[in-house]
């Protein structure tokens, strides 16, 4: 195992000082970082179940970092004014592609349990806005239209979880679903998460104020303590029956807005950590997860990928903004730019071991080929993607759509 880390040290140095040029291109980080574990899946390097175990830690701590830096970033008085695109695809969205799912892989998936269906459905259904960063981090791009991706990948994730986790119950054979008061349940997810992650972000936000004013901490520490807080949101939501991933997005839009980019160094700080356990993460998953993954990837495997990517998301996303100021083309662009990554990845490894094994493997592949399918995907259509909006926005003129437009070099999300 050591010389598989040394290699994969000696790999993440090179792809360093080469990443801020790959940015330009259509090669993305989990591109790179799956494959290269893929790779080294074929050697006798890292054991299988050392490799998964690691996964599911790493992606852990990975979508909490980068969930909390993201909202961390969030203009909060522009997202008041600004709300309806992100709730209508939450609110509706959401339900809706979980719903479409299960009518389409109900047809694509014969003989499947219904709560297994619904089960593969809701964890196809959460994005996850670090597989398309180039579209979020696109200056060109206007601001409302990437602060709202950014919601809705942020808070999703959480959303969908007690859908997830109350259809995994009904999938377990050992479980009766009728002793689990499921409404109670959903509520502690979805009420108390998000008051713990305010709490959370508000007093951290203003301690570390307190703190950088009277001369009691330095840059050098603002970053780990961000870290921290973005942890504590997360195991203190847990504790209590919140949801953890919520917390950790309401913390980080609250911390932002507290400290309001008086502590800049906290965002370069997280923002290199994310992108360390992000690469991880991926790379764990390409070690771990893909080959199997490939292994069972068949033409049925195909249709229920692409039918997720090119059907249910588009068509959720379009009908959720009916009625909406929201123009064709962004409809079309907002529904093409929901990847799957590390939140599809972990809410299947999370769910597998307590279902019934008829069902486990089967979805933990499905999920698996669907995050490594959209990685390629929707890496290589975020940056033409992105200039091809912008210049259609641009070319109509200003309207609702394009107010305000990033102009400066800071972009909204610095991943």
């Amino acid at each position: 195992m050591t010389m598989g880390l040394l290699i994969l040290s000696v790999f993440t140095a090179a792809f360093a000082m080469i990443a801020k040029r790959l940015t330009m291109t259509v090669i993305t980080a989990p591109m790179m970082f799956i494959a290269f574990g893929l790779l080294l899946s074929k050697t006798d390097l890292f054991t299988h179940g050392e490799a998964e175990e690691i996964l599911h830690l790493v992606a852990e701590v990975a979508l909490v970092v980068l969930l909390f830096l993201d909202a961390a970033q969030i203009d909060l008085s522009a997202l008041r004014k600004r709300h309806v695109w992100p709730t209508r695809m939450l609110v509706i969205g959401l339900p809706l592609a979980i719903a479409l799912g299960v009518v389409a892989f109900w047809v694509l998936l014969p003989g499947w349990s219904i709560f297994a269906i619904a089960l593969l459905a809701a964890i196809l259904a959460p994005t996850d806005a670090a597989l398309g960063q180039v579209v979020v981090t696109n200056s060109m791009v206007p601001e409302r239209s990437r602060r709202a991706l950014t919601v809705e990948s942020g808070l999703n994730d959480g959303l969908a979880l007690p859908a997830i986790l109350l259809f995994a119950c009904f999938t377990a054979e050992a479980i009766d679903p009728n002793e689990t008061n499921w409404a109670v349940f959903g509520a502690k997810q979805l009420i108390l998460g998000p008051v713990i992650g305010i709490i959370v972000g508000y007093v951290g936000g203003r301690a570390l104020l307190i703190a950088k004013k009277k001369k009691l901490t330095a840059d050098t520490f603002e970053g780990i303590g961000a870290i921290a807080l973005a942890g504590a949101a997360y195991l203190g939501a847990t504790q209590i029956g919140g949801n953890g991933f919520i917390a950790a997005f309401a913390g980080g839009l609250v911390f932002g807005n507290v400290v309001k980019g008086q502590c800049k160094f906290v965002y370069e700080f997280m923002e290199s950590e994310g992108q360390f356990l992000t690469w991880g993460a991926f790379f764990l998953l390409g070690l771990a997860l893909m080959p199997e993954a490939l292994h069972l990837f068949n033409w049925q495997t195909l249709a229920v990928v692409m039918v997720s990517l090119l059907v249910i998301r588009p068509l959720a996303i379009w009908v959720s903004l009916i009625g909406t100021d929201a123009s064709t083309i962004t409809r079309i662009f907002f529904g093409w730019f929901g990847p799957r990554g590390l939140a599809t990845a972990l809410f299947a490894l999370l769910v597998v071991p307590t279902i019934d094994h008829e069902y486990a493997e089967p979805i933990l592949s499905l999920a698996i080929n669907t995050v490594w399918i959209s990685a390629l995907l929707h890496g290589f259509t975020a940056l033409p993607g992105a200039k091809l909006y912008a210049a259609y926005l641009k070319k109509i003129g200003p309207c609702a759509e394009t107010e305000p437009i990033e102009t400066s070099a800071k972009p909204l999300i610095t991943k």
